[in-house]
C-alpha cells in the first residue's frame, strides 16, 4: 500500500504542478480556434510547397493538441482536398508545437526542453516532407486517398468534424469578445479537455508508478548512461520505441518524459520520445483504417526516421551551444500541495475553467460531448457550419447561438 500511495502522491504532485498551465494553454488554443474557420484551412493546404507546409505547421500549432483528434482532423483535411504532405505537417504540429505542451515542458523539465521541442518539430516536418517527395509513389497515395474516402472510424472523428469557430463579419477582437465568441471559446475549451483527459490521466499515473517503482539504476543501464557517445546515439533510436509501447499520447507523455530524463535518456532521446506520440500502437492501427496497411507502414517508417533525425539534430545543436541542462537538477514533483505561486495560479485558472464550463453547459454544449467519437460521415458532420450557423449544436438543442450572444 505504501508503494501505491507513493506512486499516487507523485502523480498528484505532477498534476498540481501543471494544472494552471494546461488551463492557460487550452484557453489560448480555444481563442485561436474560435476565429479560424475550417474551410479556410483546407483552401490553404492544397499543395506540398514549402510555404504551404509552413502554413500547415502554423495552423496545426493553433489546433487541437489531442493526438487522436489531430490524426482524425488530418484525414478530414486530406479528404476535403488538402495535400497529403500538408495534412501530415498539420498533424505533426498539432501535437508537437502547441502552446500548452511548451508550457508544461518548461514547468516539469525546464525551458531548454520547450526550446528543443520547438526546434525539433520543424526539423521533423522538413524531413517528413523530403521523404514524401522522394519515396512516396503516386500509386500508394492514390490508394490512401481511396481508403480515406471510405470514411472508416478510428477515434475522435466527431470532434474533428466540428467547426466551432465564430461565423459572421467583424474584426477578430470583436468576434472573440462577443457573446458568440465567448460561447465558441467555451465549447472548444471543454471539447479539448474531453479529448485529452484520458491520455493525460494515464500518462500521469504511468509516470507516477514508474518514478516510484522503477529504480534509476535500471534506466541508467537501459539508456547506456555510463557511455556518453553510446547514450547519445542510442537515445533517439530507442526513445520513439519506448513511446510506441507506452500507449500514452498527447500531453500525457510529458510526465513520463520527465521520468525518463531523470533516469538517464539522452537529451535528443527524450525529444524524440515526446515526438513519438503519433506512433503509439493504437494510432498506427488508426492509420491502417484511414489510409490502408501499406500507407500505415510508410508513415511508421517516415515518421520514425524523422523523429530520429530531429533527436540527433537537437542533441548536436543544443550540445554545441551548451544548452543541455544538467541531469542533476532534474526533479520529479512529489511534495503535494503547498501555499506557493503554483497554488495561487491554480486557483485563478480553475475559476476561469469553471466559468468556461458553466458557459459550455448553458449554451448547448453537452450534446456535443456525446458526438465526439462518432463517425465522420454521421449527422454531426453538419456542425461544420460553426457557431451561429444552422448546423450548430445549439440549433439541435433548440438554443441558437444568437440567444447565447444576447446572454453574453
Amino acid at each position: 500500500m505504501h508503494a501505491i500511495g507513493h506512486a499516487l502522491l507523485i502523480a498528484g504532485s505532477m498534476t498540481w504542478a501543471i494544472t494552471w498551465a494546461l488551463i492557460l494553454g487550452f484557453t489560448l488554443s480555444a481563442v485561436v480556434q474560435a476565429v479560424v474557420r475550417r474551410s479556410a484551412i483546407v483552401r490553404l493546404l492544397g499543395n506540398d510547397r514549402p510555404r504551404t507546409l509552413a502554413v500547415a505547421a502554423g495552423l496545426g500549432a493553433a489546433s487541437s493538441s489531442c493526438s487522436y483528434a489531430a490524426v482524425a482532423l488530418a484525414r478530414s483535411l486530406f479528404r476535403q482536398g488538402a495535400s497529403f504532405a500538408a495534412a501530415m505537417a498539420f498533424e505533426i504540429a498539432s501535437t508537437n508545437l502547441v502552446v500548452e505542451l511548451g508550457v508544461i515542458l518548461a514547468l516539469l523539465m525546464g525551458w531548454q526542453f520547450t526550446l528543443a521541442e520547438f526546434t525539433g518539430g520543424p526539423i521533423m516536418i522538413v524531413v517528413v516532407a523530403m521523404l514524401f517527395r522522394v519515396l512516396l509513389r503516386e500509386r500508394l497515395l492514390r490508394g490512401a486517398r481511396e481508403q480515406a474516402a471510405r470514411g472508416l472510424s478510428g477515434s475522435m472523428e466527431g470532434h474533428s468534424a466540428m467547426d466551432m469557430s465564430v461565423q459572421g463579419e467583424g474584426s477578430l477582437g470583436r468576434r472573440i469578445c462577443s457573446g458568440a465568441g465567448f460561447t465558441a471559446v467555451s465549447h472548444v475549451f471543454v471539447m479539448e479537455w474531453a479529448a485529452i483527459l484520458r491520455d493525460l490521466l494515464i500518462g500521469l499515473l504511468t509516470a507516477g508508478a514508474i518514478a516510484a517503482w522503477v529504480p534509476d539504476s535500471f534506466w541508467r543501464g537501459f539508456f547506456a548512461t555510463g557511455h556518453p557517445l553510446a547514450a547519445g546515439l542510442w537515445g533517439p533510436l530507442i526513445g520513439p520505441v519506448v513511446a510506441m509501447l507506452s500507449f500514452v499520447c498527447s500531453i500525457g507523455n510529458v510526465p513520463l518524459a520527465a521520468v525518463l530524463w531523470k533516469g538517464g535518456i539522452s537529451f535528443g532521446g527524450v525529444t524524440a520520445f515526446i515526438f513519438a506520440d503519433l506512433l503509439i500502437l493504437p494510432i498506427l492501427n488508426i492509420y491502417r483504417k484511414y489510409y490502408g496497411a501499406r500507407m500505415a507502414a510508410f508513415l511508421l517508417a517516415a515518421f520514425y526516421a524523422a523523429m530520429v533525425v530531429a533527436g540527433y539534430a537537437v542533441e548536436l545543436i543544443f550540445g554545441g551551444l551548451g544548452l543541455i541542462p544538467s541531469r542533476a537538477s532534474a526533479r520529479i514533483p512529489s511534495g503535494g500541495v503547498s501555499w506557493n505561486y503554483t497554488t495561487w495560479l491554480n486557483i485563478v485558472f480553475l475559476l476561469l475553467a469553471a466559468l468556461l464550463l458553466v458557459r459550455f453547459a448553458r449554451t448547448g454544449g453537452m450534446p456535443m460531448l456525446r458526438m465526439m467519437g462518432g463517425s465522420p460521415d454521421s449527422d454531426h458532420h453538419d456542425h461544420c457550419g460553426g457557431h451561429d450557423g444552422p448546423g450548430s449544436p445549439d440549433a439541435a438543442t433548440g438554443q441558437g447561438h444568437r440567444e447565447a450572444g444576447q446572454a453574453g
